[in-house]
């Protein structure tokens, strides 16, 4: 890497942080989405999760301009939060992939009050899912439970992102709501 282009991307972070410079948050994205992508490709095999990682990352600096706090250089913040994203990522896929297994497939150990509290949280959550609108029950259902992408979704169910992304907020709030009392389990499996 050259000097030069180190500082012109700490300048980036700079003006976006400093003078909310949507053009430097632009420019940014650009020299820096498909490198990014092709960096998550490491952890994650798929194109479409990597390029929502990605687009996560950049939506935090963005939302985040105003407390950045930069310890390094602007690049290797760029990679360390697509890094952190790609294996937050697959601790939550690992995580739902044993919710999906059935209760006699759960290690021996398990006691019978730990089998008794997964089948309720899993009756409590079917509850509350059902009481969810149709709309935002099916988006929630296709990401948490097939495994899809907002990308993949918004095309499926001819919407913008965007809805895809308000409807995924309310179904997440409304749950935390309703499963408040089993809240760490949910975080377990959902978050």
């Amino acid at each position: 890497m050259k000097d030069n282009e180190g500082i012109h991307i700490d300048s980036l972070f700079l003006r976006i942080s400093l003078r909310d410079d949507e053009e430097a948050f632009h420019t940014l994205f650009v020299q820096f989405f498909t490198p990014l992508c092709v960096y998550a490709m490491r952890y994650i095999p798929n194109r479409e999760t990597c390029e929502d990682i990605v687009q996560d990352t950049f939506l935090k600096v963005w939302k985040n301009r105003k407390s950045l706090e930069i310890h390094q250089s602007g690049r290797n913040f760029l990679v360390t939060g697509v890094k952190n994203a790609c294996i937050d990522h697959l601790r939550k896929r690992e995580v739902e992939q044993n919710w999906t297994q059935k209760p006699e497939a759960l290690p021996h150990h398990s006691s019978g009050d730990d089998i008794y509290a997964i089948v309720e949280l899993e009756q409590m959550l079917t509850a509350a899912l059902a009481r969810l609108p149709e709309h935002i029950r099916t988006v929630f259902e296709m990401n948490r439970f097939e495994g899809k992408t907002y990308a993949a979704i918004a095309e499926e169910q001819n919407l913008s992102v965007k809805t895809i992304e308000a409807y995924m907020t309310k179904a997440l709030k409304q749950l935390r709501t309703e499963l408040k009392d089993y809240l760490p389990f949910v975080i377990l499996f959902l978050w």
